[in-house]
């Protein structure tokens, strides 16, 4: 009996990890479902909005900046090996807008928005807040997790719009102060390189990525435990879970689009 307990213990694991993936799976069908049937309260949206999208622009908007000159030089030095300096322009945008500025944004947002709704969230649960609002008849899925998550799906895109014009610019920057392409002729390429499916696939991960962030944030600040550790460990949490499931979703949104 002893030799099984090895077996036990990971049955045990991977029933609390089923349990817990349909715990989230029927949370995310409740907050949709509350997100397209009435009452909606815009006011509770509109400051879900400007926490999400407008505060979040300055760390994407740096995040990617960086980012592109740091991928400028890497593709560079990498391109120089083979005599291939000039796809520098085509390689930064491609990377920048399929991949890098929706991952890089979203993981962003994860860290500043997924921690600030779960602590929120939590909090307002440890001090019974939540409680309040029931017997006030208000349902907290629709008051607090559905313009939260509305919100994060459409901030997030727009906020990866802006970080790929700026990591551009910063492969841009780079390209004509270090590397001396003619900036003209850098700004030429990039645009006649892209697609539009370039940009709209970006655009989609972002989407997904602003609603996994605002479901973690929601739903670990809804199933918080008491008091201050609770708060903290679902902070903890919902961070970890976004980021891990943003990376998840990259790539099975990545494997549809290659398919496509």
């Amino acid at each position: 009996m002893r030799a099984l307990a090895p077996l036990g213990a990971l049955g045990r694991a991977v029933l609390r990890l089923l349990g817990e993936v349909g715990r989230v799976a029927l949370f995310a069908l409740a907050a949709v479902s509350h997100i397209l049937r009435p009452p909606f309260y815009a006011r509770e949206f509109a400051q879900a909005l400007v926490q999400i999208g407008w505060l979040s622009l300055p760390v994407v908007g740096l995040t990617a900046l960086f980012t592109g000159g740091a991928l400028a030089l890497q593709i560079y030095a990498g391109g120089a090996r083979f005599n291939a300096e000039a796809v520098v322009p085509q390689i930064v945008a491609i990377g920048i807008v399929r991949e890098l500025g929706p991952v890089l944004g979203g993981l962003m947002v994860a860290a500043r928005v997924a921690s600030s709704i779960a602590a929120e969230i939590g909090t307002m649960k440890v001090t019974e807040q939540i409680d309040a609002l029931v017997t006030l008849s208000t349902d907290p899925m629709k008051y607090l997790a559905a313009p939260r998550v509305l919100a994060a799906t459409l901030a997030v895109p727009v906020l990866v719009a802006v970080g790929d014009s700026v990591g551009i610019m910063g492969g841009w920057l780079v390209g004509v102060a270090r590397l001396d392409f003619n900036g003209a002729a850098y700004l030429e390429n990039t645009v006649s390189f892209l697609e539009t499916w370039d940009v709209t696939s970006g655009l989609v991960k972002g989407a997904a990525f602003g609603f996994i962030v605002a479901l973690m944030g929601c739903y670990h600040g809804m199933h918080s435990r008491r008091g201050a550790q609770g708060v903290g460990r679902a902070t903890k949490q919902a961070v970890v879970s976004a980021s891990v499931l943003i990376f998840a979703a990259n790539y099975i949104l990545t494997e549809v689009f290659f398919a496509a």
